[in-house]
């Protein structure tokens, strides 16, 4: 291994900082964008019940905000839910856009990897050339060796910079998809619950029966014969 980076030139060195860095993005984003830790299933169900039952308070809010992102957006709409369903809304976009911005923190980074790891491969191939040429000028088409040398150069940085190139992308698109589907989630368990707590909608999320209305009983068939009028 030692032997391909020493070949490859001064180029490898940014190209395996880069392959380090994007290693430790996509574990790091793999457990942050787990769907149990950005919108842990049951917690809209868990919230309406304390609104209901009159035991959100303050220190339930703070815990709430604390939990989850999807608890921050719910926490920050619940504040102010006091002051309308408008208002409820405008809290909750806010506090939505920060969780947002968390979500894709280091993806940008990843991208840009996956964009300059290839051009850092392609500038080894274009130094790899540059020195084969030099070499052909200067000793001819004799000495192999140092044209070996050159070609060798070229190629391992290309297939460095891709093999560092193809997953960067891979995982580039993956998480951001990932982003979009939880922020589709958060955002109808949040309007749900505006809907619910301003009274415009059934609650319909709490996972509780409503009791059946009783059946009126059936009428049984009169037995014996029909009564004769007189």
């Amino acid at each position: 291994m030692w032997e391909l980076i020493s070949a490859g030139g001064w180029l490898m060195l940014p190209i395996l900082l880069s392959s380090v860095i994007a290693l430790a993005i996509v574990l790091e984003r793999l457990w942050t964008l787990r769907g149990k830790r950005v919108a842990p299933a049951g917690l809209v169900a868990n919230v309406w019940r304390q609104v209901r039952d009159g035991k959100l308070d303050a220190n339930a809010l703070k815990t709430l905000r604390a939990g989850s992102p999807l608890g921050e957006v719910l926490a920050a709409g619940l504040s102010n839910a006091q002051h309308g369903r408008d208002v409820m809304k405008e809290c909750i976009q806010e506090a939505a856009s920060r969780v947002i911005h968390e979500l894709e923190r280091y993806l940008n980074t990843l991208g840009t990897i996956a964009a300059i790891t290839p051009l850092l491969g392609l500038l080894g191939t274009v130094i790899g050339m540059i020195d084969v040429f030099n070499a052909i000028l200067l000793q001819g088409t004799g000495n192999t060796a140092v044209l070996a040398g050159g070609i060798s150069k070229a190629l391992i940085t290309t297939a460095a910079g891709l093999t560092v190139a193809i997953p960067a992308v891979f995982f580039h698109r993956f998480f951001m998809r990932r982003v979009d589907e939880l922020v589709v989630a958060m955002e109808q368990e949040a309007t749900r619950l505006v809907e619910v707590v301003q009274g415009n909608r059934e609650a319909d999320f709490t996972g509780e029966q409503r009791p059946a209305a009783p059946r009126p009983p059936a009428s049984k068939p009169r037995s014996g014969k029909p009564r004769k009028e007189g």
